[in-house]
């Protein structure tokens, strides 16, 4: 991400090498101090409190953990979706991505549970409910994702009051979503 905005800017500065020096506010310097750089800083040491804790294996032993004990696809994803509501959900999914790798034909083939493993092919059900989970259970709390934060300074939204008029419509959509996901598989879409 770094290198990316290094690139970007001196680009941009080789494209607006001709602009005026009175013209700054084509120029990165500029620019980035109307960015948000805390808010990107956040993000980019989640991913890499993430990337650390998946190269130390923690990420694949609660996977397996999850696996000994829930083995079941839609429990996981909703034990996921739930800790969306608390953490957001970039930085889950990308734990997620960690835990649980993209599984391949010969893995499944290979597995002692072949229909389990099934879940984590490519747009498998597990990947399904996964960006449901994710993305839903963030609503569940108005903590659980970065622009509920947003919304919480800006409109003086306080947490008791989001907790007694949304939380129970977010977790009915929630429990709701889940539910026609698992008539859908039961249907064989």
């Amino acid at each position: 991400m770094m290198i990316a905005l290094g690139v970007l800017w001196a680009l941009s500065e080789w494209m607006n090498r001709r602009v005026p020096a009175d013209a700054a506010a084509v120029r990165m310097p500029e620019v980035l101090r109307r960015v948000d750089l805390s808010t990107i800083l956040f993000f980019l040491g989640i991913l890499m409190a993430v990337g650390a804790l998946e190269s130390a294996g923690l990420l694949r032993a609660a996977a397996q953990a999850l696996d000994r004990g829930v083995h079941e696809v839609f429990a996981v994803a909703g034990a996921i979706g739930l800790l969306s509501s608390v953490i957001d959900n970039v930085p889950l999914v990308a734990a997620c991505m960690g835990m649980y790798p993209v599984a391949d034909a010969a893995t499944v083939a290979a597995g002692a549970d072949a229909a389990y493993r099934m879940a984590f092919v490519a747009d498998g059900l597990f990947w399904r409910l996964l960006s449901f989970c994710a993305g839903t259970g963030g609503s569940l709390l108005i903590i659980g994702s970065a622009a509920g934060v947003v919304v919480m300074g800006i409109e003086r939204i306080t947490f008791a009051w989001y907790l007694r008029r949304i939380a129970w419509l977010a977790l009915a959509g929630y429990v709701a979503g889940m539910a026609l996901i698992w008539i859908e598989r039961l249907a064989g879409f």
